[in-house]
Order: C-alpha cells, then structure tokens, then sequence
C-alpha cells in the first residue's frame, strides 16, 4: 500500500501542485456537484480498496467541476436517429476520402496490425473514422470532469461512471498520466479510438515500441490498440461481416424479436424466408437486423464479426456505419 501512495503522488504531483489544496484537512467540495456524500464515499472506497492517499484524491476532485452540456449530450445520443438520419453522419464523401488519406499515410502499421491481429485494415480505418474523423477530434472536455459529471449527476448511468472513473484514476497511476491533462469525449472516451477507462487498460498496446501505450499522439499505438481489441472481442480473420437480403413471407419477424446475438445458422435464417446465397458456411451464425429508410425498409443478416463490431458500441446502427464506411474506404482506394 505505502509503494501505491508513492505511485499516485509521482501521478499528480504536477496536477496538484498548482494550487487548490485543502486547509486545515477540510473537504474542498468541487464546483457544481449537490452530492458531495457520494464523492466522499468514492475517495473512501478507492483509498480502501487500490490503497490511494484520500487527501490527494480531494485534492484532485477539488478541482473537478460539473458540465451540464454532458447531461444533455448523453440525454441525446446519435444512435436514436433513425437509420437514414444516422448513416450519412459516418458514411459520407469527406470521411470515405479521409479513410483513403490515412491508410495511404499509415499503411505500414495498418499491414502490421492487420498481420498480427486479423482485422481488416479497412476495419480499423473506419473505427477510427467513425469515433474521431481519424484523429482530428478526439474530444474536449477533461476526462476527470466528463467521469464525476456522469458517476455524481447522472443517476441513470452512475454505476456504470463511477467504475469507469475508478478506472481512470488507476490507468493514470499506471501509466504515470497527470490525471487532469487529459481530455476526451463527453462520456469519457480517450484518444483517436475513443476508448473508455477500462478498455484503456485492457486492451490499449504500445505498438511503436515506445514504452507508452498513447492513444492522443501516436496512430500506431491507436491502430494497434484498434486491432488488439477486435482480436481479444473474437474477430474471426477472412469470415463475413454482413450482407443485405430480401425477406419473404412472415416468419422472419420472429428473428427480429431476438438480434442482440447472432445465433442462427444460414440454414435457420433460410427456413425463416431470409434469402441468401448458397455458398456460405454452415458454421456461420447471423441475426436478422431491419434498418429504417425514408423508403422500404433494408434488411440485412449480421454475422459473428459484425457482434464484434457492437463490442465497441452495442449499437447495431453504429456496426453497421463502421462495416459500410469500411467497405466504401477499401472501395475507394
């Protein structure tokens, strides 16, 4: 515990040294939050649980404040469009070009993550493209900030905030990060992926060889870091992603009652009036996904590697804007 003191006091010695500190062992209650009981019982639990010096955590979450426009942004999330208003944000004419630009500028470590983790380069480039126009905005608010506004004003979702804040504070130990430098997305995504806290931890790679595993500057570690995650999430190298199919009688709407997973063999989806080509394998598993046009809506089977893109973000509409952005960028180059 005593060697963890001394890790988070090299963490933060420059965040803290700036002024903000506590008189008299008093709590400096941060600017904007009403329960400042649960930001108490956070520093409690983190000095209890990971061994951090709670009076350099009050120290640190006296300078946090609270940003409204969070809690309406996350009130609001893109994925609640419907699919004809989701899709032209990603798949478009400036982000396919952008995809061409930074896989010619990055072919080299898109090959050797390719290589070594099977995903498409393609793939990558999208993910990129899709959460960060391929670095340009990776986001500007202070990640300590966006964290405590979500696990202290946020009810709905504080569970979820307060383990990825905890998170944050033991990555900045880690990776010797001042813990009020860093700036991200509303919700706390970091970097040109955008990955939160946790992720950070579990699946960021130092992929140029640098000691550091750094998502904001270095687009080898970023594009590594991409390929490791679909790798550790089961990506299965040269298997399908998804295809676009016609639907005839009534059973597939049964499918669609379930499509969180797939699970249905190309058999199952054939017997339920999906048509599909013959020539797939009998191993595939699919699921049935019905995306809303200003016309008729498409229907299309999302296989395996398509679940893996939803592990990014569980979002069908958004696998899909990474799978079509991919394909187009592969296309246009």
């Amino acid at each position: 515990m005593a060697r963890n003191k001394v890790a988070l006091k090299s963490a933060l010695a420059i965040a803290l040294a700036g002024g903000a500190l506590l008189l008299g062992g008093s709590f400096a209650a941060p600017r904007g939050f009403d329960d400042q009981q649960a930001i108490r019982s956070f520093v409690a639990e983190m000095n209890q649980r990971h061994g951090f010096d709670a009076s350099e955590l009050e120290r640190l979450f006296a300078r946090a404040r609270l940003h409204q426009d969070i809690l309406d942004a996350i009130a609001r999330p893109a994925e609640a469009k419907p699919w004809f208003e989701y899709r032209p944000i990603f798949v478009n004419g400036k982000r396919i070009k952008g995809g061409v630009t930074f896989w010619n500028e990055n072919a080299q470590n898109l090959g050797a993550a390719a290589e070594r983790f099977g995903v498409p380069a393609e793939v990558m480039v999208a993910i990129i493209g899709v959460e960060t126009r391929y670095g340009r905005h990776q986001g500007r608010y202070p990640v300590l900030d966006s964290l405590s506004t979500l696990a202290f004003a946020y009810p709905p979702r504080s569970k979820f905030f307060r383990g990825e804040l905890e998170q944050y504070l033991l990555m900045a130990r880690e990776e010797k990060m001042d813990p009020l430098a860093q700036l991200g997305s509303y919700a706390g995504a970091m970097g040109m992926p955008q990955f939160i806290s946790s992720s950070f931890r579990r699946y960021a790679v130092d992929f140029d060889g640098d000691g550091r595993r750094d998502l904001w500057n270095s687009t080898a570690d970023a594009i590594g870091s991409v390929g490791n995650y679909f790798s550790e999430h089961r990506w299965q190298p040269g298997q399908p992603i998804a295809l676009q199919v016609k639907v005839s009688g009534e059973r597939w709407r049964q499918l669609l009652k379930d499509n969180k997973k797939p699970r249905w063999s190309p058999q199952q989806l054939a017997a339920h009036g999906v048509a599909l080509p013959g020539d797939l394998s009998a191993n595939l598993k699919g699921m049935l996904i019905e995306l809303e046009t200003d016309g008729e809506p498409e229907y299309w089977v999302g296989w395996d590697n398509f679940y893996v893109i939803t592990r990014y973000n569980h979002s069908n509409l958004y696998a899909m804007a990474v799978y079509q952005l991919s394909e187009a960028i592969r296309q246009a180059r």
